[in-house]
């Protein structure tokens, strides 16, 4: 017997759509922090290039590892070293990479040009 109002169950569950967190998790699991280090670092290398050009190959070599590195946990949450709580953006992991391209194109060149000590005068 129907009267026209159409009643819903007591065990009827709403129909709400759930929160898109799905783009808030995305976002604050990405972090940005290996950016000003990589730029740290390329500052530090560039300066101690006039004293010695090993160590500015030493970081630039640094920076690639920590790139690949970055990259790998970035692709393969499964590998051994991912102990990362926040997975580097995939801007940090660009400017990282183009850190230690800039460090050893430097050392390079500056070693072609004979401008650059590559042991410290002591």
């Amino acid at each position: 017997m129907s009267n026209g109002r159409a009643y819903r169950s007591v065990y009827h569950r709403p129909t709400n759509p759930p929160p898109n967190r799905a783009a808030e998790a995305t976002e604050s699991k990405r972090s940005h922090a290996a950016i000003p280090v990589a730029l740290i670092l390329l500052g530090l290398g560039l300066y101690l290039s006039q004293y010695t050009l090993l160590i500015t190959a030493l970081l630039g070599v640094m920076l690639f590892f920590s790139g690949l590195s970055f990259l790998s946990t970035r692709l393969n949450p499964l590998n051994p070293h991912f102990y990362l709580t926040r997975k580097p953006s995939w801007t940090a992991t660009a400017v990282v990479f183009l850190s230690a391209f800039a460090l050893l194109y430097a050392t390079y060149e500056l070693y072609i040009r004979g401008l650059a000590p590559i042991v410290p005068h002591l």
